[in-house]
């Protein structure tokens, strides 16, 4: 394989851009810091490009670079502290690799998920790293100590602490690829979330959330409870003032874009990006995000009239 030009070189990589970018945001946690790590990945492989052998797949030298990007990445801001952000279902679409086989344990949907995304940040990066290399992307222990420069013993043992870490943090709620896409949004669920939120009905709000729902506002501290959801929007949220809702999605899951209305006119200002978790006809989990940052990859309007 000549990567010789840059129209080879593009070529060559346009397939993998969806899948590498996702790679990146399981590592990173951001959006931004996804972007920024796929972008020095690539530049890396093109400066690189004489070192590719034919010993391995385009896909698997194009992993090998962006991983060690992150995991350098990482490194340099070990000392601040990270917390998995919503990323845009456009920036994810074409995540499901065909070399993806049988044998991973966390499907597309579940691989890109809050949930999943958020424990992830809490494992070491290595271990993160060889996680996802084996059980999202499926590479074999051979091929991840490889791509890593490691041992295949070092690589099964680091995959053996980051399962049992995930076993004992992570709760799989209903995350299955038997599980399909009506079960997963549910869109009478969502009308009546919607209606609720916008009516600061609290009670309509509370029937619809599982006992053990979760509120998340990082990075503040989370909400647990049905009631205690219902009381901390009835006390500081639906206070504020009326609110509107406009559909959107994030995480291959479904998503509001949460406006609130001026204290003294009519304009509805951004207010935050509400990513909500389903489970049959019971929403679980309510993420909420209002840091501007984190709202920008979702070219969300800044305000509604009235």
């Amino acid at each position: 394989m000549v990567l010789h030009s840059a129209e080879a070189f593009e070529e060559r990589v346009a397939p993998y851009r969806s899948e590498l970018f996702a790679h990146c945001y399981r590592m990173m946690g951001t959006v931004d810091q996804a972007e920024d790590a796929l972008q020095e990945a690539l530049t890396r492989a093109w400066q690189g490009r004489h070192t590719f052998r034919r010993s391995i797949s385009v896909g698997a030298w194009l992993y090998r670079i962006a991983t060690n990007v992150c995991l350098n990445a990482i490194e340099v801001r070990r000392r601040d502290r990270v917390e998995a952000g919503p990323c845009p279902d456009e920036l994810l679409t074409g995540i499901a690799s065909p070399d993806i086989g049988p044998d991973a344990r966390y499907d597309a949907h579940e691989s890109v998920s809050l949930a999943f995304l958020t424990v992830l940040q809490v494992l070491p990066p290595r271990q993160r790293a060889v996680l996802l290399l084996r059980d999202v992307l499926t590479f074999r222990s051979a091929e991840v100590a490889l791509l890593l420069d490691t041992s295949v013993q070092a690589v099964n043992s680091s995959l053996q602490r980051a399962r049992t870490t995930l076993r004992s943090i992570y709760t799989r709620s209903g995350h299955s690829p038997a599980i399909d896409n009506a079960r997963r949004t549910n869109p009478p669920l969502l009308e009546r979330y919607l209606r609720a939120w916008e009516a600061a009905d609290v009670a309509g709000l509370v029937s619809i959330l599982r006992e053990d729902a979760v509120l998340s506002m990082p990075p503040k501290p989370m909400v647990i409870g049905a009631t205690a959801i219902g009381e901390f929007l009835s006390q500081h949220i639906f206070a504020i003032g009326p609110m509107r809702l406009i559909t959107a999605s994030a995480n291959e899951s479904p998503a509001f874009a949460a406006y609130v209305r001026e204290a003294l006119g009519q304009r509805y200002l951004t207010f935050a990006l509400l990513v909500i978790e389903v489970d049959g006809d019971q929403i679980t989990h309510i993420y909420a995000y209002s840091d501007p940052r984190v709202l920008v990859p979702f070219g969300l309007s800044k305000e509604l009239a009235g």
